[in-house]
């Protein structure tokens, strides 16, 4: 009777491995399971890009309006094409700085001046800057307004006649629309200074919603 052989070791006990074929059909299991998730990560990872900028958007403002109140003083907030000072206020701008303001508009203006040293009083008088995070520059901001003021008591001024909206949007992550994967979002500043982040593909009833 032939007895069936078995692969052993130098201990003589029986040695367990992985095949050819096993090690083959794992890795087409891996294949296959990264083709899959990886259009989804990548979409999770853009529309983080969206998030964080917004994030840092609202905090941006709502810094601005806690400035205001404890100076008592005007004190705007304002998009710019970059933090050097070759910088312009954008309403498409993905950097932001925060001035005091007084009587002499054009001698407050941070236009060109964006490198200044913080100052609350040497002119353009910065008192807080913040650079674009968003390191493949994919990340959009769309503004009714490059810029909003503050005044002592927190509400803008002067006063607008509709809410001041920023939509922050991402072209790596897809559209914004209902068929988009994207996960857009917007900070919208009432005219009473009232400043919220919410996503406009919630129904309005939503209270993560933007409303009307």
């Amino acid at each position: 009777m032939l007895k069936r052989l078995t692969a052993t070791g130098m201990s003589g006990k029986r040695q367990s491995g992985v095949t050819l074929i096993e090690l083959a059909v794992t890795l087409a299991l891996l294949g296959i399971f990264m083709a899959v998730a990886a259009p989804s990560f990548s979409t999770w990872l853009q529309n983080g890009r969206i998030r964080n900028t917004a994030t840092a958007l609202s905090a941006g403002i709502q810094l601005a309006k806690a400035e205001a109140v404890a100076r008592n003083t005007g004190v705007r907030f304002q998009l710019t094409s970059s933090l050097t000072n070759d910088c312009a206020i954008s309403a498409s701008g993905t950097n932001w700085v925060i001035n005091m303001i007084g009587a002499n508009t054009a001698e407050d203006s941070v236009e060109g001046r964006c490198a200044s040293a913080p100052s609350d009083t040497v002119a353009p008088r910065i008192l807080h800057t913040k650079p674009s995070k968003d390191g493949n520059g994919s990340v959009e901001i769309t503004a009714t307004a490059g810029s909003v003021v503050f005044n002592g008591l927190g509400k803008l001024m002067p006063t607008p006649a509709a809410n001041i909206v920023m939509n922050v949007s991402n072209t790596a992550a897809g559209s914004c629309d209902a068929s988009g994967n994207a996960v857009c979002l917007r900070i919208v500043i009432t005219p009473s200074g009232q400043v919220r982040m919410c996503n406009p593909k919630l129904p309005d009833s939503d209270v993560q919603g933007c409303g009307t």
